[in-house]
């Protein structure tokens, strides 16, 4: 019976020394043994290069992990032992167990690892006891058994669980294996449609060189004792995902790889169904070694089988048994259950990730007047979902609000509380509510979601016509503003109470907002951790927009990525305890020259004046190419907004990238595009609008609503 303690002559092998060279014997049946002559007191030598936490695990070598440097003293009882080659115990030593097990604590624990029969062996007569070495190699299978299903569990994802397989049997168990999934692979309660395909997904083998045979002491090297002995698999590129043979592989219905991996057990290489599976898997241009060299192994997770392991021995080593079936099966088995919880684990962080990017903005508008960037980082690659967020709504006039909120959580249930409490900001900007109502609504919000619904939030509306910004804040950590000239400065804005509190008022502030300055709307995980306060890292915050500013021309603003990027490495290596969201907004303005608004009343003649207006302000910006379609929309709006209004209306013309053009009323009802028939008197302005501009649309105010409509300029 092969046991684990040839093992250790094929790592040996694998990183041979020149005296160890000399000293090895050729045959592949029998271990190296160490000289009698000083081995109670001399420890095994180090292997130059091994590394046995990657290539060897812990347990399987008896001389280097399990058995102590010297071999213990024996007892004088051990010279009276009977022929059955067990040692007497002396003293308080524990009895053998009947059948020839040993309790923990006997000498065969303890045994130096030699070859069995071999001289010197302490306790064992010449003849050996073969019980023992049994039991002895039984117990190193075990060993190697359980590291290596530890080290396979580690994995968390497929590539590290396949790995994991390949580094843990390679070479202590085997000198190449190939591992085989299905592609795809099924999850969870899935029925794979189709027939069922394998894909190479890694493979592992020794270098050819290490399996060179050994030169005799005192004898010449030959030119073929000095060239590789290669094992007839094709050749490994260096990232061990493929070679040469077969990458894809389709199972046929009746084939005999069909019938192994139903059978689900592993099998010899030289039994009639896996002579027929082995071309069928790796390709009929394939060799692999004969007889019982090679175990072929389905992997079967929880359901179904997902895939198939073979594993290879070179000629020069000694052939599976029995025994490594079993150990075969237990590899296979928790490599399968592995890659069923890498598959699981992979969906659930899919989710987690879609989630997630559902609920952040997948692009920022670009409003008139306003330049916005953002980030956003989750606190760890373990809780890929949080409750932090942020938004950009544009308003009618060309404003924008701008909106930044921390749920309290990194879990599922804070990602939908945090998606209902945006979407419940955005329902409530297009109202144009002032910022305190918005925060207001948001709490009654998050009281109705449940008593420990508790966030954060903060919202501010930017006028790019006025250069003002009002905000209210509900708890959050207050905004900092870069003035164009480098200065940097904390806003001091009432905290207010977080949202679900409830009973609580909330309090706007207007600010200036001058041209060429940024600001920047920031959840608590950007400048809070364990390490620092909350003040402390705004502080560090203002500092660090300092300093990039003065990396800059005088008077001249930071780009606004770039500045992101830099605000973000004020994070220290352990201040990832919560996720992160960003938003910045740079705030360019539109000059007064390129606005005009007028008030008007509701009467028969304001359409006339409206046009009138129109094309002087149209003359004075050199944009009398568009006065036609301007006169015409503007006649259409104006005439329906009289028709019901009952107090003044407003027209405003606004100069940017396009000509845009707004009519305000006071009344709430939205107006709707529909055909008009033919007897109809009206019911066609909304038409013409819609055909002639490049945009159009209405919004509803507290006092009314808003039309409005874009034309390119020439």
């Amino acid at each position: 019976m092969r046991g684990p303690g040839r093992m250790e002559t094929q790592r040996v092998t694998e990183y041979p020394t020149p005296q160890q060279s000399a000293a090895r014997p050729t045959g592949g049946g029998a271990r190296t043994a160490a000289p009698v002559a000083g081995r109670t007191g001399t420890a095994p030598a180090a292997l130059p290069g091994s590394r046995d936490s990657d290539r060897h695990p812990p347990g399987l070598t008896a001389a280097s992990q399990d058995v102590p440097h010297s071999a213990p003293a024996q007892p004088p009882e051990a010279e009276h032992a009977q022929d059955t080659g067990h040692a007497r115990p002396a003293g308080g030593a524990p009895e053998p167990e009947p059948g020839g097990r040993s309790r923990p604590g006997t000498p065969e624990d303890t045994a130096p690892d030699t070859a069995p029969g071999t001289a010197g062996h302490p306790g064992v007569h010449p003849g050996g006891d073969e019980r023992a070495e049994q039991e002895r190699r039984g117990g190193d299978r075990l060993r190697f058994v359980g590291a290596a299903t530890r080290r396979i569990a580690r994995g968390v994802d497929l590539d590290e669980t396949v790995l994991g397989l390949c580094r843990a049997t390679v070479p202590a168990f085997a000198d190449a294996i190939l591992v085989y999934l299905r592609d795809p692979l099924p999850v969870g309660d899935e029925r794979p449609a189709g027939p069922a395909v394998l894909r190479l997904r890694r493979t592992d083998r020794l270098p050819d060189y290490a399996a060179q045979p050994p030169v005799p002491a005192g004898a010449e090297a030959e030119a073929s004792d000095t060239g590789e002995f290669p094992l007839p698999l094709p050749a490994v590129p260096p990232d061990g995902t493929g070679g040469g043979a077969t990458e894809l592989v389709e199972v046929r219905g009746g084939g005999a790889l069909a019938e192994v991996l139903r059978g689900v057990r592993p099998v010899f290489g030289d039994v009639p169904t896996a002579r027929g599976a082995l071309p069928e898997l790796l390709g009929s241009g394939c060799e692999v070694p004969g007889g019982r060299r090679v175990i072929l192994a389905p992997l079967r997770g929880r359901r179904r089988v997902i895939g198939a392991a073979v594993f290879l021995r070179r000629p020069d080593r000694a052939v599976f048994d029995a025994d490594d079936l079993l150990v075969a099966a237990q590899l296979a088995t928790h490599t399968a259950l592995g890659v069923d919880k890498a598959v699981l684990y992979g969906r659930e962080a899919y989710i987690a990730d879609e989630l997630q990017r559902t609920m952040l903005p997948d692009v920022l508008p670009q409003p008139v007047g306003v330049t916005l960037a953002s980030r956003y980082l989750p606190a760890a690659e373990t809780a890929r979902v949080g409750g932090d967020w942020y938004d950009a709504i544009p308003l009618p006039g060309g404003r924008v609000a701008l909106v930044v909120g921390d749920v309290m959580g990194h879990s599922m249930t804070s990602a939908a509380i945090m998606g209902q409490l945006r979407t419940t900001a955005q329902t409530l900007a297009g109202l144009d509510l002032p910022p305190q109502e918005v925060l207001h609504h948001l709490d009654e919000q998050a009281q109705r979601l449940g008593s420990d619904r508790m966030a954060t939030c903060l919202y501010a509306v930017y006028d790019p016509v006025a250069h003002r910004i009002v905000v209210a804040n509900a708890g959050h950590p207050p905004p900092v503003l870069l003035y164009r000239d480098g200065r940097a400065e904390v806003l001091h804005i009432p905290a207010g109470a977080p949202i679900g509190v409830g009973g609580v008022d909330f309090e706007a502030v207007e600010l200036d907002a001058p041209a060429g300055a940024t600001l920047l709307l920031y959840t608590d995980g950007l400048v809070e951790s364990r390490h620092r306060d909350v003040w402390t890292g705004i502080e560090q915050l203002r500092e660090k927009l300092t300093e990039t500013a003065g990396l800059t021309r005088p008077d001249t603003p930071p780009p606004l990525e770039p500045l992101c990027d830099e605000v973000l490495d004020i994070l220290g290596p352990g201040d990832r305890d919560d996720d992160i969201a960003l938003l910045a907004a740079r705030f360019d303005g539109i000059p007064p020259s390129d606005v005009a608004y007028w008030y008007l009343d509701p009467r028969a003649q304001t359409a006339r004046q409206a046009r009138r207006l129109a094309r002087r302000a149209l003359e004075r910006w050199d944009l009398e190419e568009l006065t036609d379609s301007v006169e015409l929309l503007v006649s259409e709006v104006v005439t329906n907004a009289v028709r019901y209004a009952e107090r003044p209306i407003t027209l405003r013309l606004l100069r940017t990238d396009t000509l845009r053009c707004e009519v305000g009323d006071d009344v709430p009802q939205l107006p709707r595009l529909r055909q008009a028939r033919a007897t109809d008197e009206g019911g066609r302005g909304l038409y013409l609008v819609n055909r002639l501009a490049r945009r159009w649309g209405a919004t509803r105010l507290s006092t009314g609503k808003v039309v409005w409509f874009e034309l390119l300029l020439p």
